[in-house]
């Protein structure tokens, strides 16, 4: 068996990097080794304070919402467009201000188009890459608890993570993330606009996700998390493929000299989380704005801050992406305090080795 079926990443991911012009129409187009025409673009101004964007094409261009946000989906500038090699943009000043410097990460799922799903007990609208592990998922609530809806992956999600579209700005409405590496998952929620550490909670997740669905509305009390009367979800769900995508934990230990994290490829995106204590951002640094290590140009997705650079802080705020995995480069707590637990995901530039035996080459 082939070590990995996944031998050219940047057919289903790729990172780009552009600067806006606030006029509707702007071109991104992507530079990776594959043509790729990207299903669901997140966003980040880099120079300047702003919203994270996502727009996804299951729910339609210029519809955003907001990873830093609890806020409800609105149309729009954002995402105007989906390319063969990138996107156009409107004018919208989240994601295309004039002089502002973005950087746009992209994930390809089934160019657009979906199909209806009726493997849970509620139907789905489902755009699925079974080969590289990523579904789009939408749904309307039903305010009923212990339910359960198809992801279309063909194989068991690692990482779901929910949205509200129709309301907002509410502790219901937050970006809820189930990630199989919190220490109880079927229990345990993460929230991606927040700073918290994982939550205990029966709400949010009926069943453990299986090969066709993920569970919603757990508890009786509280159904609107996942699946309140009237409201509309999106999920973007995740699957480990060998080589392509890693969605795992770790444990820090205080040192500059920090733990190796295997993955089995080199990363070109990467987000981590302290799960085990609060008051701690999200921090996600990816290969393209950082081409060689120290890879330490940080963002948070759950605020608006502009990028970091993280070699200027005391703590040395940084990883070293290898040929096969990363390594920690920070003494910092809330990316690797000592005997703390953390989340990440992780996608690839390169696998470890190809199908063919060609291995990947370090920084």
């Amino acid at each position: 068996m082939a070590y990995t079926n996944i031998d050219d990443p940047s057919a289903h991911f790729q990172t780009a990097l552009y600067t806006g012009n606030a006029t509707d129409g702007k071109t991104v187009t992507n530079d990776g080794n594959s043509d790729l025409q990207p299903d669901y673009v997140w966003t980040k101004c880099r120079s300047g304070a702003s919203h994270h964007t996502n727009v996804d094409s299951s729910r339609g261009v210029r519809k955003q919402i907001y990873p830093n946000l609890s806020y409800f989906e609105e149309t729009v500038g954002g995402v105007s467009g989906f390319l063969t090699d990138g996107f156009t943009l409107g004018n919208n000043g989240t994601a295309n201000s004039n002089g502002a410097t973005y950087v746009a990460w992209q994930w390809k799922a089934n160019g657009g188009t979906t199909a209806s799903n009726t493997d849970g007990s509620i139907n789905s609208t489902v755009q699925a890459n079974q080969d590289a592990g990523f579904s789009i998922v939408t749904w309307a609530g039903t305010g009923v608890y212990n339910k359960t809806v198809g992801h279309g992956l063909g194989a068991t999600p690692a990482v779901v993570i929910v949205k509200n579209r129709t309301t907002g700005d509410t502790s219901y409405d937050d970006w809820w993330m189930f990630h199989h590496k919190t220490s109880n998952p079927v229990n345990r929620v993460l929230a991606l606009n927040e700073n918290a550490a994982e939550v205990g909670s029966t709400v949010f997740w009926s069943v453990l996700p299986s090969s066709t669905i993920f569970g919603i509305g757990g508890s009786t009390n509280a159904p609107r998390y996942t699946n309140g009367a009237s409201q509309n979800y999106v999920a973007y769900c995740f699957a480990e493929k060998q080589g392509y995508s890693k969605f795992g934990s770790y444990v820090g230990n205080g040192s500059l000299d920090g733990s190796f994290v295997y993955t089995g490829f080199k990363p070109a995106f990467l987000l981590v989380k302290i799960i085990t204590a609060s008051g701690y951002d999200w921090r996600l640094v990816d290969s393209t704005r950082n081409t060689f290590n120290l890879t330490d140009k940080l963002l948070m997705p759950n605020n608006t801050s502009a990028e970091f650079d993280g070699s200027t802080h005391a703590s040395n705020m940084g990883f070293d992406f290898v040929s096969n995995g990363f390594k920690l480069r920070t003494t910092y707590y809330g990316m690797n305090g000592s005997t703390e637990t953390f989340i990440y995901m992780a996608f690839a530039e390169n696998p470890f080795v190809t199908s063919t035996g060609i291995p990947a080459t370090a920084r």
